[in-house]
């Protein structure tokens, strides 16, 4: 089969080759036909060596299929079933899984540079990124690493849902719990950031204000919920003209210390910063004990949605098909899996919203 390879960490191309097999199929395993994969930031971030993921891996994270395969003591899935990747699974077994936080379960991470490929040419092996690798036309992954979603819904927002739609929604509704009426600064306009967006309107946020450098991005913004859109440098100058000296809540979907700082000082005495982008280990937000103490601003990480998976899953499904939200919107760039360079190359460059590689 066809799949991408990242050979060494640090390059910025992969090599896509027709001499890949998926291996690992076994018990408590499912094997997946991938119909999409979309590109998302976390993937370049894992290719320069910001995300942790030995090389060779295979990139892709956000993808929909259908399972081809269904090892044994796997229940709830059948062949046919049409499903997305989850790229952290729940282990099931841990304290955080009983205690219904599965969206922290690190057992995945476990499973970093295990071989789930097997490359022809040369016998060697690559692992795919965080226990996936979307970017191959068939994976083999462990049963809880794949969700059950309609078959009347479209690989490519099936695709999209894998991880940036759920991140974002999931950091409005279940992280923020944003009230009807609230104030919202959403920093970064990419795809988790209009799914924030998405997240806010369907809470009922009065005013979503969203930061970003790349015009065309902010105007794109405004399609999904946005009320005004600005860039960087407008954030202080509007989020001093508000009630309280702040927005309600500031979502960094950025990942990086400085605009975490940014969104600081974005809230209000008594608001909340809402920490969405995958940043660097060593890359340090800094603040002193002395704001954090008087102005009382809530920090809140929101890893995945910030809940079960599979939970938020089923609530972007259900909104979805309420027309609460738009998926169709966020797919806007379709190519061939031959021209995933291409799609990196658009994601680069800044102007991407999001891309779907599709699988045919």
């Amino acid at each position: 089969m066809r799949a991408a390879i990242l050979h060494k960490t640090g390059q910025d191309t992969l090599d896509v080759r027709e001499d890949v097999t998926a291996v690992g199929f076994r018990e408590g395993t499912v094997r997946v036909r991938m119909r999409a994969a979309s590109l998302c930031h976390s993937d370049l971030s894992a290719m320069s060596g910001v995300l942790p993921q030995p090389a060779p891996f295979v990139p892709g994270h956000e993808g929909a299929g259908d399972v081809l395969e269904v090892g044994e003591g796997v229940t709830g899935l059948a062949v046919g079933d049409r499903v997305v990747l989850c790229w952290m699974a729940p282990c099931g077994l841990c304290d955080h899984c009983r205690q219904d936080r599965g969206h922290l379960c690190i057992a995945s991470l476990r499973r970093l540079g295990a071989p789930g490929f097997r490359i022809e040419e040369g016998g060697l092996t690559a692992s795919g990124f965080y226990g996936t690798g979307a970017f191959a036309e068939e994976v083999v992954v462990c049963a809880d690493a794949v969700i059950k979603v309609p078959a009347d819904l479209p690989y490519e927002a099936a695709a999209l849902i894998g991880c940036g739609v759920t991140t974002g929604i999931g950091a409005a509704v279940n992280t923020a719990k944003v009230e009807p009426g609230a104030s919202v600064a959403v920093l970064g306009a990419g795809g988790v950031g209009v799914a924030t967006v998405q997240g806010a309107r369907v809470c009922g946020a009065g005013r979503i204000t969203v930061v970003d450098p790349v015009a065309s991005r902010r105007e794109r913004a405004l399609a999904f919920g946005a009320t005004e859109a600005v860039a960087p440098e407008d954030l202080k100058a509007v989020a001093k003209k508000l009630p309280g000296g702040g927005f309600d809540y500031v979502f960094e979907a950025v990942g990086r210390a400085a605009t975490v700082r940014a969104g600081y000082d974005a809230a209000r005495r008594g608001g909340a910063v809402v920490v969405i982008g995958a940043g660097a280990q060593d890359d340090l937000a800094q603040f002193t004990m002395g704001e954090l103490f008087f102005n009382e601003k809530r920090l809140l990480p929101s890893l995945y949605g910030g809940a079960t998976v599979r939970r938020t899953i089923a609530l972007v499904v259900d909104l979805w098909r309420a027309g609460r939200i738009d998926l169709d919107g966020m797919v806007t760039h379709r190519v061939a899996l031959m021209d995933v360079n291409d799609a990196i190359a658009q994601m680069h460059s800044g102007e991407a919203l999001r891309t779907v590689v599709t699988m045919g």
